[in-house]
């Protein structure tokens, strides 16, 4: 269950490498994310490509932070728990292939 009430999803996982990358090279925080989380409009679509492959899939959306910047979230949810891989403001092939197939 995403717990908004606390502005912390305990269920999402970052691992201290993923964390670390999120910091330096993309510029983004934990709360951006759970924005974009509880902030997300359209569906998850699944990461097909043979190089991202895993089991469970990959997933991703596309969403806004509060304060309307635009992130590509990618995801492998577990039970209960997501496990982030990375976030990162998307280009316009994802942008568009998001708008085309997510709603």
């Amino acid at each position: 269950m995403i717990n908004y009430g606390s502005r912390i999803m305990q269920n999402l996982i970052i691992s201290p490498k993923i964390r670390e990358k999120l910091k330096i090279k993309h510029d983004v925080r934990r709360v951006e994310i759970e924005e974009c989380f509880l902030n997300r409009k359209g569906s998850v679509l699944r990461d097909l490509r043979e190089e991202h492959h895993s089991d469970p899939p990959t997933v991703w959306f596309i969403s806004e932070t509060h304060q309307g910047r635009l992130l590509k979230v990618i995801f492998i949810k577990k039970e209960e728990f997501y496990y982030l891989k990375t976030a990162i403001e998307p280009n316009t092939e994802e942008k568009n292939i998001y708008n085309k197939k997510a709603f």
